[in-house]
């Protein structure tokens, strides 16, 4: 054990987001992604929501403040449910850190594509719909 790292994130994370460089990306994926399907580096958070490990991860983590945009989240299908409850949860937990962001909003099978380029997925056991979020790794 640690002093001041939050419980929820495992040693297994942590080593993770330690590795990670500038520019490295990591996915929070909801429990319906195909993490495994589309990247080797898969962290299993079975029964951890995303809020809470967006919270813990962003006490630790720096956002890339040389990017357009530092935030992804998957875009919402046409004729599903418009803007998701969960993110704003994920902008108030982002705007807490004090790390500046923006958002970008990506296509479903673009998100997909661009997750096999990411440093690692992080699987949730999260069931909001689209719940999965992408932050991209700045500097200290």
């Amino acid at each position: 054990m640690l002093k001041s790292i939050p419980k929820n994130l495992s040693p297994e994370m942590i080593k993770v987001l330690m590795e990670m460089g500038h520019g490295d990306e990591v996915v929070l994926a909801d429990a319906n992604f195909p993490g495994s399907s589309l990247n080797s580096r898969v962290i299993r958070a079975d029964g951890l929501r995303i809020p809470g490990l967006l919270e813990s991860i962003m006490k630790l983590f720096p956002l890339d403040c040389y990017s357009k945009t530092q935030v992804g989240l998957m875009q919402v299908v046409p004729g599903d449910h418009a803007k998701p409850d969960i993110w704003n949860e994920y902008q108030n937990i982002l705007k807490k850190s004090g790390e500046p962001f923006k958002i970008e909003y990506i296509e479903r099978f673009a998100f997909y594509e661009r997750t096999k380029a990411t440093y690692a997925v992080i699987q949730t056991g999260e069931t909001a719909l689209y719940g999965n979020i992408l932050l991209k790794k700045g500097v200290i």
